[in-house]
């Protein structure tokens, strides 16, 4: 079993930062991908960025240049930098790690999700 610690949501007012780490830790042998999503009520929840093993990555294109993802393998950390933040980056943020475990390969987990609220 995997088990995913987001942390550093909150409120913040529009043009300002936040940071966002998800730890996974557990019986994990390679953690592949990892991702950030966010979702608002009512909307599908849509890939915000996402990195590789190997540090490629990619955005959605309404953050690039905005948000940063980043990872640590060793500590199998993933972390969002968003800056210039909006109120429409308003949404539950969710991370997701595709990991190899003991019993599975490829499986997807997922974090409880932190609220990022950005006031006007």
């Amino acid at each position: 079993q995997v088990q995913l610690v987001e942390s550093g949501g909150g409120l913040v007012q529009a043009g300002g930062s936040l940071r966002l780490s998800c730890a996974a830790s557990g019986n994990i042998i390679s953690v592949n991908f990892m991702a950030w999503y966010r979702q608002v009520p009512g909307k599908q929840r849509e890939l915000v960025a996402g990195i590789s093993k190997g540090g490629w990555t990619n955005y959605a294109d309404s953050v690039k240049g905005r948000f940063t993802i980043s990872r640590d393998n060793a500590k199998n950390l993933v972390e969002l930098q968003m800056n210039s933040l909006k109120p429409d980056d308003t949404a539950v943020y969710y991370c997701k790690v595709v990991c190899d475990t003991g019993d599975a390969s490829g499986m997807n987990y997922w974090g409880k999700g932190t609220l990022v609220t950005v006031s006007s």
